[in-house]
């Protein structure tokens, strides 16, 4: 704080002299050189005065060399006036208009007065209980005492791991006598990882309440400030307060902002973050073990996290907090059910199976989407259409139905659409066809809806191969229809290329370079992207990896074009149909199929 102040005076002080240097003490009376009255009468003689001013007894004029001069006249030379007419002079008339004292000293010691005020006024505050002039070391976080969080751990679900590691913490808070006894000694630091969305920083609420102690949540970019030092300080003020009010736990959100590798920075070398970062470490190596203060911190970038951080004795323990699954994914919907007036035919497990990949942040805004197209229809209960009606909306976006399109482009994304759903019915590696649709959606025209029927961890290479046939049925479909592709496959030939390089860089499938790994990633820990890719291969292995790459794709795309020359009378009556209902779903699909089938048409794989 001291510091801090001695600044302050310093820059206020430099502005002072920089403001007398450049614009000293004003007087506005003095804006000429003043001469006697005999040099002013010479002058005349010498015809070197240009122009006069009289103002009462005072002569204010210029020389003809451009010098402005003021003199003072006796009241007994009532003849200057013809002396002047006589030798050519300019002569002006004014009355008296002399600035007052008082706006001569407020001008020329004004800005003075108004620095020494602010001064006082920071003294003031200093000295004051509040001290909010000098507040910037203070810690800006969030403190719960008696408004503790209400959360517990009934309220989080889909991520029961966590949830026991965690529990351990509240039980060491409300017992710390148990552990002591056995010499067993509680984690410092707790690091809870995993994506965004997942419920990080509600299982450290969830601590808090369960654990009913005073709870001081931060986040990370709020240490680090343009003051120099500041940083620091903060971190410092914040586990001062965290062990006053012990047994106690501070929760950082977002670590990665103040934790990452130190001396990656673009200009290196130890900056205002390092700083920040090299006092948490010393706060958190300066506990004293009868300090009950426990350290929550949440990241969603472990990677990029400083390695003096995750040591033992630091961040002890790390939590992941990874994407539920399928059961995960039930529980958190049934949370967010709580309370609302949910409709009998809604099936949860339908729900859950519909949305893999979901975390519980995209499950929280699924349920309240749903409620609102309930409300929009004005009914009493959210009912299963909503839900399914909502999943549509937060993967594809809200329907378009004010955009016109042509008949003519209305029939190319109908038999792009098909293409894709006719190959994920026909291949027995590909996902289970939900639904089919030309309603626009978000910036689609027109989209696919498949879902696994159960969680997949694992993906084997026939799996990976049917996706791309999947992704490119649309581009076949449009080639065998129309006899040339659209711009519609943009998204999924993108999406087919990326598969086809992960198979050979990242999985090892490929026939001419198997069991290798290609390509390593690179992170710049100062940005916290991944800007390159390091190349850890030759320019002949480049060029095999982009033949191989051209292989999968195109022995995919001819698998899709054969499943569709082989069932075009199919693809062309499905087309009709989707075109005048313009949404079919999976077990429609697979009703138009069996009545091809019975009529004498042959599915072939």
């Amino acid at each position: 704080m001291k510091n801090v102040m001695q600044k302050l005076i310093f820059l206020i002080l430099i502005i002072i002299l920089i403001y007398t240097f450049i614009n000293p003490p004003l007087d506005l009376n003095k804006r000429a050189i003043e001469i006697n009255y005999s040099e002013f009468l010479r002058s005349i003689e010498r015809d070197e005065i240009a122009k006069a001013t009289i103002i009462d007894r005072k002569i204010e004029g210029v020389f003809k060399n451009g010098t402005k001069f003021s003199v003072t006249i006796p009241l007994q030379d009532s003849k200057i006036i013809d002396k002047l007419v006589a030798h050519n002079v300019e002569i002006d008339v004014k009355p008296q208009e002399s600035t007052p004292l008082w706006l001569n000293v407020l001008l020329g010691f004004g800005p003075y007065l108004f620095v020494f005020f602010f001064m006082w006024l920071l003294l003031r505050q200093l000295q004051g209980g509040n001290n909010q002039a000098f507040s910037f070391g203070r810690s800006r976080a969030r403190i719960f005492l008696d408004n503790k969080p209400k959360v517990t751990f009934a309220d989080v679900a889909g991520v029961e791991e966590a949830k026991e590691e965690l529990k351990e913490v509240v039980e060491f808070l409300r017992n710390p006598q148990k552990f002591r006894q056995l010499g067993a000694k509680i984690p410092k630091g707790i690091l809870l990882v995993g994506p965004p969305g997942t419920g990080k920083t509600l299982l450290a609420r969830a601590v808090a309440g369960e654990a009913n102690v005073p709870f001081l949540s931060i986040s990370g970019s709020e240490f680090v400030e343009m003051f120099v030092g500041v940083g620091a300080a903060r971190v410092r003020d914040l586990f001062n307060q965290a062990k006053r009010l012990s047994p106690s736990i501070v929760f950082i959100d977002e670590l990665d902002a103040v934790g990452r590798h130190r001396g990656a920075g673009l200009g290196g070398g130890h900056d205002e973050r390092e700083q920040t970062l090299n006092q948490l470490l010393v706060e958190m190596d300066g506990f004293d073990e009868n300090t009950n203060v426990i350290v929550l911190a949440a990241t969603n970038r472990p990677d990029i996290l400083d390695t003096a951080l995750l040591r033992p004795g630091r961040f002890d323990r790390r939590v992941v907090v990874d994407r539920p699954d399928l059961e995960g994914r039930k529980k958190i919907l049934e949370v967010h059910m709580r309370g609302k007036p949910i409709a009998k035919d809604v099936n949860i497990e339908v729900l859950a199976k519909g949305t893999p990949g979901f975390v519980g942040a995209d499950l929280a805004n699924l349920v309240n989407e749903a409620a609102i197209l309930a409300a929009r229809r004005n009914r009493k209960e959210i009912t299963m259409q909503d839900f399914e009606e909502a999943i549509e909306k937060v993967i594809a976006g809200p329907e378009k139905k004010s955009r016109i399109i042509r008949s003519s482009e209305k029939e190319i994304v109908a038999f792009h659409e098909l293409g894709h759903a006719l190959v994920g019915k026909l291949l027995p590696k590909a996902n289970p066809v939900h639904k089919v649709t030309i309603i626009p959606r978000g910036l689609a025209l027109g989209y696919t809806l498949q879902m696994p029927e159960e969680d997949r961890y694992l993906l084997t290479k026939e799996e990976l191969e049917a996706e791309i046939s999947v992704l490119l049925g649309g581009r076949a479909a449009e080639e065998l229809i129309f006899g040339q592709p659209t711009s519609g496959a943009a998204d999924d030939l993108k999406r087919a290329v990326e598969i086809a390089r992960k198979m050979i860089c990242e999985f090892g499938m490929s026939k001419r370079l198997k069991n290798l790994s290609l390509g390593d990633q690179h992170s710049e820990v100062f940005l916290g992207k991944d800007l390159m890719q390091i190349r850890n291969f030759s320019e002949d292995t480049a060029k095999i990896i982009d033949e191989e790459i051209k292989e999968i794709v195109d022995t995919a795309y001819s698998r899709a074009l054969n499943i569709l020359k082989t069932h075009e009378k199919i693809l062309r009556e499905l087309s009709k149909v989707l075109i005048e209902k313009e949404t079919l779903e999976g077990e429609e699909i697979d009703r138009y199929l069996r009545n091809f089938e019975t009529q004498g048409t042959t599915l072939k794989n």
